[in-house]
């Protein structure tokens, strides 16, 4: 452990116990859904982390199963919603309706709530719905809470929102805005399963039930690993790493890359920083570590940056996607001194 940290011996309890709930899920997640280690692992840093996941994959790679079944072995309450063209924000955050007093004939409005109000929140196809509707969740994500008619309703903790884009058809889609996009600690990449996974994917979802998952760990608990998450104490170099690496994505800084000169358009802002370290603290976590390390930070840069950057025109030309920045970026912070 770096000189002038120290732990408490309870977070050292809680660290080990963090670990152990975190091999738990991924086996009763697993039970369901086959390989996708990274994208669960991703999922588990940013629930620890309190934060919100953008997964983009193509059809049929159990991206809903993968979000229910992670709602099961947490315990907690979920709800899918489907983007559609037609969806209206109130379908998101719930309405007022007029509500009549049969003994008395009064009448008066009363809130109905919406499918927010849950704990883990799958916002299906989140790219096929006007702005409007998208912005419904923008108070929801960064305040927990929903503001309707003038009232304003807390949403219960831990709140967790999950929404899923297609990247390959993109016909009738409303692409999310760079700000909506930062409200987003990670975007995680689905991908196809290898042969052996398919086969065992054909086996299982032909079989005649899904197999019952347990839950592991209570809301409650939950929420006191989330604190814990937030108490990981941090090395100096660890943040100054994270704020630089975050600096370097934007081609306007003094002394940006090459490789960022050359083919961003816009970098990261603040936010990346803070997710930066915040996604390391959590990734030490899950390990049962105490203490984040430079690797940890390596480990989320994709997750957390590849959404926060615009790729020029010559980036397209060359081939060269968000993700290819961020591996030249990575090289490139090896040498920093």
């Amino acid at each position: 452990m770096p000189d002038g940290i120290a732990v408490r011996d309870r977070d050292l309890e809680l660290l080990e116990e963090t670990a152990k709930v975190a091999e738990r899920i991924r086996r009763e997640v697993g039970k369901r859904v086959v390989g996708q280690r990274e994208v669960v692992d991703g999922l588990l840093l940013t629930l620890l982390a309190n934060g919100h996941v953008l997964l983009v994959g193509v059809p049929g790679l159990a991206k809903t199963l993968l979000v229910s079944s992670l709602a099961e072995a947490l315990d907690l309450k979920f709800r899918r919603i489907q983007f559609t063209p037609d969806l209206m924000p109130t379908d998101i955050t719930g309405t007022e309706m007029i509500e009549e007093d049969r003994t008395t004939g009064r009448r008066a409005f009363r809130f109905v709530h919406g499918p927010i109000f849950a704990n883990v929140v799958l916002a299906d196809e989140i790219n096929r719905t006007p702005p409007k509707t998208q912005a419904a969740l923008l108070q929801a994500m960064q305040e927990r809470a929903v503001t309707v008619a003038g009232e304003t309703y807390p949403l219960s903790p831990p709140f967790f929102v999950l929404a899923t884009q297609n990247p390959i058809e993109q016909e009738g889609t409303y692409p999310l805005p760079e700000a909506q996009l930062d409200r987003f600690m990670f975007e995680l990449k689905i991908s196809y399963p290898s042969q052996q996974e398919e086969e065992d994917v054909a086996l299982r979802t032909t079989a005649e039930d899904l197999p019952e998952i347990r839950p592991v760990v209570s809301s409650d608990r939950l929420l006191e690993l989330q604190h814990l998450v937030r108490r990981v104490p941090t090395a100096p170099s660890v943040v100054s790493y994270a704020v630089r690496l975050a600096r370097a994505t934007r081609p306007g800084e003094d002394g940006a890359p090459e490789v960022t000169q050359r083919y961003i358009a816009w970098g990261a802002g603040p936010r990346a920083s803070q997710y930066l370290v915040l996604g390391a603290k959590a990734a030490a976590a899950l390990r049962g570590e105490p203490v984040p390390t430079l690797e940890d930070v390596r480990s989320v840069a994709h997750f957390v940056l590849a959404h926060r950057i615009v790729p020029n025109f010559e980036a397209e030309a060359d081939g060269m996607s968000a993700r290819g920045i961020i591996d030249e970026l990575l090289k490139e912070s090896r040498r920093w001194r």
